[in-house]
């Protein structure tokens, strides 16, 4: 399998849950507001023998008319046309942004035009209960009725190769997948495992619906992961998007 990051930039987030963006070289994190978190926005993009597998979408910014996603997959020799599955853990407005471009006289429509997107249905019904500022429903309207959305329940596979399972631990119905192929087994957790050294120590975070599963959750991950030779993708981990056991790192 190949794996390729997609970042999107670093980000700080605060209480407002604005992300603003944030350079290393021109700007300073204690300038920022008390209690802001550096993150990295990163979706991913996995080649397998049979598909190929974007996990998340970023934040949905364009540049010059071009959804950032686009052209980062672009960038790397691949045509949005060519994503064939979309595997959504949640749909918080940093994961779930890129999932469709509002075009004039169109509406927002699905940005991946040959993929069949993968979401939760109760995590879908929650996003437009709960809304802003950690949804924003009119970005995921083009997920609602649409015959390229398959509605998760439950745990489960797909095609054999892909698990899925309901984890709860960030939000409350936030999902993790597992993509096993060619021998090699590549973990997704989203905001559950979203940077290498979260995963390393036991903390419980406030920004998480239930702070103590999310921090089991990561333990028994990290140690299943060992045992088994996972290799780890972080959403927001600005150093490590990518972590496999037995790397030096």
């Amino acid at each position: 399998m190949k794996i390729i990051p997609l970042s999107e930039g670093t980000f700080t987030i605060d209480a407002t849950k604005r992300f603003v963006p944030f350079d290393e070289a021109e700007h300073q994190l204690h300038e920022r507001p008390v209690g802001s978190l550096l993150v990295e926005i990163q979706p991913f993009v996995v080649i397998t023998s049979r598909d190929v597998l974007l996990l998340d979408t970023g934040l949905g910014f364009e540049k010059n008319g071009v959804l950032q996603l686009h052209q980062n997959l672009m960038d790397n020799g691949i045509s949005p046309g060519d994503v064939t599955r979309v595997l959504m853990t949640h749909l918080h407005k940093d994961h779930a942004g890129g999932v469709g471009m509002k075009r004039e006289g169109l509406g927002v429509k699905l940005s991946f035009p040959n993929a069949t997107y993968y979401v939760r249905r109760d995590e879908l019904q929650f996003a437009f209960e709960k809304g802003f500022p950690s949804f924003v429903p009119e970005e995921l309207e083009c997920l609602r009725d649409n015959p390229q959305v398959e509605l998760l329940d439950g745990n489960g596979e797909m095609d054999g190769y892909i698990q899925y399972e309901l984890t709860g631990g960030h939000s409350p119905f936030h999902q993790a997948f597992w993509i096993k192929d060619e021998g090699q087994t590549i973990f997704f957790g989203g905001d559950e495992a979203p940077q290498l050294q979260q995963m390393k120590h036991r903390f419980v975070a406030k920004y998480d619906a239930d702070g103590k599963k999310a921090m089991e959750l990561r333990r028994d991950w990290w140690q299943r992961g060992e045992a088994e030779g996972w290799t780890f993708l972080f959403y927001h981990d600005v150093k490590h998007p990518v972590f496999s056991f037995g790397d030096p790192r």
